[in-house]
């Protein structure tokens, strides 16, 4: 019985050499067993204490001393027990405490970069208001000068009929060399770039004013701030309106635009494709709006050297301005101008003579022949007809362009006031 004792304090020992979970699992075993020798012991004592005889009293103390042994070990069992479950919670409390403490770091990291990233946010909106401040003091002092101007009154009378644009610095321009092959960013004019945006639609009152700062920010190729304006905007319309909206359509278009004059064509396709999806859906299929959408999308396409894709879509777009606004609207002659282009780049001159010369006839009778858009497209036609080696017919164009700026800004032809294709051809006959 001793050999069992000693042998269960043997193992006792061992155990601590072991690992916190082997040293539970052992005590939990080793309890078992001095419960087990508490319950054999106990009988045991019971027999003896029913004896008289010296000896059975001899061994019934000493039962009792192992018995009171047995019991200390269960209790120190039952210690170690306790200990080791508090220590499991003290583990398991120190590990949620490190979680947390990971956490706080983690939060505390992205709090310096959103602190770094506002303080750079700040440096820039206090350098814009410095620039802004600037740009007050400048016009309040051209505002203070304006009192030394001269009298309008005093001025020619003739002033007012003079033309705002100079016809002779687009004379000879050509559409077809636009900046479709070029790599380079080149801002839309803010006039331009508002007219593609809301042809045909009118900007919503709730849009206006981020509108005109988009056209602005965009015009001065500021791009940084007016893609987020406007992907900001979208946000805000889809959540107010739903995506199938026309003002969340008119957004669109202008962040298509502003993507087109980044050189970000794919980008700038696939708006303007759910643009005319939603304008289509919900404006009808013959709406302005429509037709305005169809029309920067040909030209997307066109810039890119699409030229087969573009033009289905830049007829679509005459058909619905010629039923919406009539044959004569200028922008239908607009419309063929963007169309004539297109045909042009693919060889189809029959076609091009067509459109521009239509184009030109509308013009003319609605815009009056001073215009420049008529000396515009007369430019477009002569440049028609050298690529297809008409010098004379190219030349009676160029030749009317120039005579009619030269009347515009020197007056009637005679004798002393000459155009300069008749200066120059006077000086040749001269030569000769």
């Amino acid at each position: 019985m001793m050999s069992v004792y000693n042998k269960k304090i043997e193992n006792i020992g061992i155990m601590t050499a072991m690992t916190q979970e082997e040293i539970v699992a052992g005590a939990r075993t080793v309890a078992q067993g001095l419960e087990a020798l508490r319950v054999e012991h106990g009988d045991l004592l019971q027999g003896l204490q029913s004896q008289d005889a010296p000896a059975a009293r001899d061994k019934a103390s000493l039962l009792s001393k192992i018995i009171e042994m047995i019991d200390l070990g269960l209790g120190e069992a039952q210690v170690m027990q306790a200990l080791a479950s508090h220590l499991q919670m003290v583990e398991a409390e120190k590990q949620k405490l490190k979680m947390q403490v990971k956490r706080l770091c983690q939060e505390n990291a992205w709090l310096r970069d959103e602190l770094a990233n506002t303080q750079q946010k700040l440096q820039a909106s206090e350098q814009a208001v410095a620039q802004l401040e600037e740009e007050k003091r400048h016009l309040d002092f051209m505002a203070s000068m304006r009192q030394y101007d001269p009298d309008p009154s005093t001025e020619d009378e003739n002033a007012k009929d003079r033309p705002k644009d100079d016809l002779v610095v687009d004379l000879f321009s050509d559409d077809d060399a636009d900046d479709r092959n070029s790599k380079s960013i080149s801002p839309t004019p803010p006039s331009q770039f508002a007219q593609q945006v809301n042809a045909g639609y009118e900007i919503p009152a709730r849009l206006r004013t981020l509108h005109n700062l988009v056209i602005q920010y965009a015009s001065q190729g500021r791009y940084e701030v007016a893609v987020p304006l406007c992907k900001q905007a979208l946000e805000d319309l889809e959540k107010t309106s739903g995506h199938d909206h026309p003002d969340v359509a008119t957004m669109l278009n202008i962040l298509a635009l502003v993507y087109r004059d980044q050189n970000k064509y794919k980008e700038a396709a696939n708006l303007l494709n759910d643009a005319l999806a939603i304008r289509e859906k919900t404006l009808g299929e013959n709406h302005p709006a429509v037709a305005a959408t169809l029309n920067n999308l040909a030209v997307l396409y066109g810039k890119r050297g699409k030229y087969k894709e573009a033009e289905p879509l830049c007829k679509r777009a005459l058909e619905i301005r010629e039923k919406v606004l009539g044959r004569d609207h200028p922008d239908v002659a607009k419309q063929l101008n963007n169309l004539a282009l297109l045909c042009q780049n693919q060889g189809k001159y029959e076609e091009v003579e067509r459109y521009y010369q239509r184009a030109l006839e509308i013009y003319e009778a609605k815009l009056g022949p001073d215009d420049p858009n008529v000396a515009k497209t007369k430019n477009n036609l002569a440049s028609c007809y050298l690529k297809q080696g008409k010098y004379k017919d190219a030349e009676v164009l160029y030749k009317q362009v120039l005579t009619r700026a030269h009347e515009r800004e020197f007056g009637a032809i005679d004798g002393d006031n000459k155009p300069i294709w008749q200066v120059a051809q006077l000086e040749e006959e001269k030569d000769i």
